[in-house]
């Protein structure tokens, strides 16, 4: 009885320490331990981060044909009409996939929000460049 004990106790260890390898291994290979989200992030990390990046990379702005769209400038995401969003569609889908994070970084320094019924469109767009890149 003592054997089975003491073999499920052993089983537990060695699974404990596998478990802690392998978290340490990933943390390591993602660029170190899990940071602590913020309270007002907005549920994008793989962009928010990569947004981080490139504005750290570049300040100049960058046209993608679209001059148009500077007429939104600060203008909330959630309120544009119809019409605006049918125009930023436009250019999003235009664009290379390779160029959609670019744009979105012109955006971001042109202080022009995307509306929101485009975010998850252009976050898609960039999950699947980054997968066939």
């Amino acid at each position: 009885m003592w054997y089975l004990i003491l073999g499920i106790f052993a089983l537990g260890v060695v699974a404990a320490a596998f478990g802690y390898f392998r978290n340490r291994k990933e943390e390591q290979s993602a660029g170190g331990p899990a940071q602590v989200t913020p309270p007002d992030c907005c549920g994008q990390h793989e962009v928010c981060e990569r947004d981080a990046l490139l504005a750290a990379v570049s300040q100049q702005i960058e046209y993608y044909d679209d001059e148009e769209l500077d007429r939104f400038r600060g203008t909330e995401a959630g309120t544009y009409t119809d019409e605006a969003v049918d125009a930023f569609r436009e250019v999003l889908y235009t664009l290379r996939p390779a160029e959609v994070s670019g744009w979105l970084h012109s955006l971001q320094l042109r202080e022009i929000n995307l509306p929101v019924s485009l975010q998850d469109e252009a976050f898609l767009i960039i999950r699947e460049q980054r997968i066939h890149a």
